[in-house]
C-alpha cells in the first residue's frame, strides 16, 4: 500500500475524499422530495405537514372497500330483451294440428320474460331479484318474479298437453327452438356499476391551503393515509408540471457533500497528522464515513425513524480508540451534518447524534479495558433519554409528539454502541492500527513474553519498567500517546534474552566482556535490536511496537565499547579516536521518529545511567539528565523526530523529578537492642 500511496499526499488524499463523495451520492435517496415512511394506525414521525395548495379529499381504502362492498350486493345488472323472439319461434314451428295452439302460449309464456339456466338459477336461490330491461335505448327495471327457462317452457307446456299426440310435437319441435329473449348485458352493466361507483366514491371535500394535512405524533387515520398518497402524488405532478431540474438537485448534493468532506480534510491536515500523514488512516475514515452513511440512508428510506437505529456513536468510539477526542468529536459531528440532508428532522437528529456521540468520547477518556464499553452504552442510552424529551419540549412546549418508537431505537442504537469492540478488532488487523485497549494489554506484565523477560532477565525487565514510568510521565506531559509510550518501552529490550548475561543489569559479580575485545563486545550489545525485532515480528508485536525496539538507540555508538577501543588504540600507539572505525560499534537505527520514540530513548538512556550515580542527590540528577539529553540533540539523533525543542524542558523536568521520587533517601532508624 505504500507504493499506492507513494505520490503527493495531496492527490491521494484527494482521490480518496473524491471517491467517498461519489459513493456517497450514488447511495443518496433518489431525487424525491415527497417521500415519506408512514404506516396506517402509526404516529406520524414527521413534523406538521401543512398544505401547500388545495387537495381534494378522496374516500379511504376502508371506505372504498365499503361501498364496493355495499355496491355489489346492491347492484342490478342490466339484461336485454328481444320482443320479436317469440313471433320468430312461433313461425319455426313445424306444421300440424298443434302449431297455432302452442304458438300461442309461447307467446304468453315469453311476454312474461325467459332467461338462461343460469340466471334461473339465481333467481331460483334469491341472488337477483331484480334486472334493468334496456329495450329500445329505454331502461327499466322490473321483478324477476315471473321469468323462466327454456326448459321451465318445456315442461310447463309438456305437463298442460291434452294427449300423447301433443307431447310429442312438443318433444319433436321445442328443444331446438327455445332460447332465452332476455339476455345479459355485460358491457352495460359496467358502464353502470362504474357510473354508480364513481357516484358514490366522490371527493369528500378538499383541505384548502395552509391547512394542517397531519399533525406531528398523530396517528394516522385511513382518511390520514389516503390524503397523504393524494398530496404526495399531486406534489409529483406538479414538479414535473415546472420542469424541476434532477441535475441541479444533484449538484447541490454535491456540493454539500463535497463540502462535507473538505471540513474533515482541512482539520486532518491542520491538526491531526496520523490521519493526514497516513493512507491507512485516510482510507479507514472515508471508509467509516461511508458505510455509516449508507447504513443511514438504508434504515431511513425503508423503516420510519430508521436512520436513529445507526450507532453513529461507534464511529466516535473508534476514532477515540485509534487517534483522539478531538479527532472523534470532529470526524462524528460531519458525519451527522452529512446524514441530516436525508433525515426526516435535520435539527434534531444533528442535536442527538452530536450528543450520543460526545457522551460516548467522554465515557471512553482514558480507555484501559474492553468492559468500559459497557460504561459507553450505558452513558450514551442515558444522554439520549435527555435530548429526546428536550427537543420534544423546544419544538412543540408538550409531549404530545413523544414516540416510544423513537425512545426503543434509541436504547437499541445505544446498545449497538457495542460493535465497536468487534470493529475495533477488525481495523486493527486490516488496516495496522493499534488500539489503546490493545496496548493495555500488551503492556500487561502476563504477558508470556514479559513474564519470559522476568523469568530470564529480571535486571531487564525491571528497567524496562522504571524506563515506561519515567517515558509515560514525560508523556503525559506533553500530550503524547502514554499507552503507547508504556507499551514500547515494556519491549524495547526483549533482544537481550538471546545473551542475557553480556548486559550489565543482569551479571552477579562476573562479566562476559572481560575476555573479549571491544567491537565483539558491541556487535553481541548492538545485536539485542536486530534480536528484539526478529522475537517481536515471531509474537506478532504491532509495528508501532517494534518502532521502539528499533528505534530506541537509534544509529548511536556503543559508547563505552568505542572509548575503550579508543584507548586500547592510543596504548598501542595505533592513533587516536579519529582512527577507530565506528562502525562495529554503532546500533543499525534508524532514529527516533515520533515523539514517542524520542521519549523511549531518552528515558533508556537517562535510567541507565542513573544507576551508576553515587550521589542522588538533586543537583546530581539534575546534572545527568541534562547532559544525557542534551548529549542525544547535539548528537542529531532527534533530528528525524516530531519532538520539539519546547517539551525538552518539560521531559527533563519530568525525568528530574521521577528520579528523585526513585533515589529519595530513607530515613535511618536506631538499632535495636538485639543489634547492639
Amino acid at each position: 500500500m505504500t507504493n499506492i500511496f507513494s505520490g503527493s499526499k495531496t492527490i491521494w488524499q484527494g482521490a480518496m475524499a473524491l471517491a467517498t463523495a461519489v459513493l456517497v451520492l450514488l447511495c443518496f435517496p433518489q431525487t424525491d422530495t415527497t417521500h415519506y415512511n408512514y404506516e396506517e394506525g402509526r404516529p406520524w414521525n414527521y413534523a406538521k405537514l401543512i398544505a401547500p395548495f388545495d387537495i381534494p379529499v378522496h374516500p379511504d381504502s376502508a371506505t372504498l372497500n365499503r361501498m364496493r362492498d355495499t355496491l355489489d350486493a346492491r347492484f342490478v345488472p342490466v339484461y336485454r330483451i328481444n320482443q320479436l323472439l317469440a313471433d320468430s319461434i312461433a313461425r319455426a314451428l313445424p306444421p300440424g294440428p298443434q302449431r297455432a295452439s302452442v304458438a300461442t302460449r309461447l307467446r304468453r309464456i315469453y311476454a312474461s320474460g325467459v332467461v338462461d339456466a343460469d340466471t334461473r338459477r339465481r333467481i331460483a336461490d334469491g341472488s337477483l331479484r331484480r334486472v334493468r330491461i334496456l329495450d329500445k335505448n329505454i331502461l327499466s327495471e322490473m321483478s324477476t318474479a315471473a321469468f323462466n327457462s327454456p326448459v321451465d317452457i318445456y315442461r310447463r307446456l309438456d305437463s298442460l298437453a291434452p294427449d300423447s299426440a301433443m307431447r310429442g310435437y312438443l318433444a319433436g319441435a321445442l328443444p331446438t327452438l327455445l332460447r332465452p329473449n332476455i339476455v345479459f348485458d355485460s358491457l352495460e352493466s359496467r358502464r353502470h356499476y362504474d357510473y354508480d361507483y364513481l357516484k358514490m366514491t366522490a371527493d369528500r371535500g378538499v383541505i384548502q391551503q395552509g391547512q394542517t394535512i397531519i399533525d406531528k405524533g398523530a396517528v394516522l387515520t385511513p382518511q390520514d393515509f389516503t390524503n397523504l398518497h393524494t398530496y404526495e402524488s399531486m406534489v409529483r405532478e406538479q414538479l414535473r408540471g415546472t420542469g424541476t431540474s434532477d441535475t441541479l438537485m444533484v449538484a447541490g448534493r454535491a456540493l454539500y457533500v463535497l463540502l462535507c468532506l473538505s471540513m474533515l480534510a482541512a482539520y486532518f491536515h491542520f491538526f491531526c497528522p496520523a490521519v493526514s500523514d497516513n493512507p491507512r488512516a485516510y482510507m479507514f475514515v472515508m471508509l467509516l464515513v461511508l458505510v455509516f452513511f449508507v447504513l443511514s440512508a438504508l434504515l431511513e428510506r425503508n423503516v420510519a425513524l430508521g436512520i436513529y437505529l445507526v450507532p453513529v456513536a461507534v464511529v466516535a468510539v473508534l476514532m477515540q480508540v485509534f487517534f483522539d477526542g478531538r479527532t472523534a468529536i470532529v470526524t462524528t459531528i460531519v458525519l451527522t451534518v452529512l446524514c441530516a440532508a436525508i433525515a426526516s428532522f435535520p435539527l434534531e437528529y444533528i442535536f442527538m447524534e452530536s450528543a450520543a456521540s460526545c457522551a460516548a468520547v467522554y465515557s471512553l477518556r482514558e480507555v484501559s479495558r474492553r468492559s468500559q464499553m459497557l460504561r459507553a452504552s450505558a452513558f450514551v442510552a442515558g444522554v439520549c433519554l435527555l435530548a429526546y424529551p428536550a427537543v420534544e419540549l423546544m419544538f412543540n412546549g408538550s409531549f404530545e409528539g413523544w414516540s416510544w418508537r423513537m425512545v426503543i431505537f434509541m436504547c437499541c442504537n445505544a446498545a449497538l454502541v457495542q460493535l465497536a469492540y468487534v470493529l475495533m478488532f477488525a481495523a486493527e488487523k486490516a488496516f495496522g492500527f493499534v488500539s489503546k485497549i490493545t496496548l493495555v494489554e500488551l503492556a500487561d506484565t502476563s504477558n508470556p513474553l514479559l513474564r519470559r523477560l522476568s523469568d530470564e532477565c529480571p535486571g531487564t525487565f525491571q528497567h524496562s519498567m522504571a524506563v515506561a514510568n519515567l517515558a509515560a510521565d514525560a508523556a503525559r506531559l506533553i500530550g503524547a500517546d502514554t499507552m503507547l509510550v508504556r507499551a514500547g518501552a515494556m519491549y524495547h529490550d526483549i533482544g537481550k534474552l538471546r545473551n542475557p548475561a553480556f548486559f550489565t543489569e543482569n551479571q552477579h559479580g562476573v562479566n562476559p566482556h572481560d575476555t573479549l575485545p571491544p567491537e565483539q563486545s558491541a556487535r553481541i550489545i548492538t545485536a539485542h535490536v536486530t534480536d528484539g525485532l526478529r522475537m517481536a515480528d515471531k509474537a506478532g508485536l504491532p509495528s508501532v511496537v517494534r518502532d521502539f525496539i528499533a528505534q530506541h538507540h537509534g544509529r548511536g555508538l556503543a559508547k563505552y565499547f568505542y572509548i575503550l577501543a579508543c584507548k586500547n588504540a592510543e596504548a598501542q600507539g595505533a592513533g587516536g579516536a579519529g582512527d577507530v572505525d565506528k562502525t562495529p560499534f554503532a546500533y543499525v537505527g534508524p532514529n527516533p521518529r515520533t515523539r514517542e520514540t524520542s521519549l523511549l530513548m531518552m528515558a533508556d538512556s537517562v535510567e541507565a545511567a542513573s544507576r551508576s550515580l553515587s550521589d542522588y542527590s538533586a543537583k546530581s540528577i539534575s546534572m545527568l539528565v541534562n547532559r544525557i539529553i542534551d548529549s542525544q540533540i547535539a548528537d542529531g539523533l532527534h533530528n528525524e523526530s516530531t519532538i520539539s525543542f519546547r517539551d525538552v524542558p518539560v521531559i527533563k523536568e519530568a525525568f528530574i523529578k521521577r528520579l528523585k521520587t526513585m533515589y529519595h533517601a530513607r530515613v535511618a532508624y536506631p538499632p535495636t537492642a538485639a543489634q547492639l
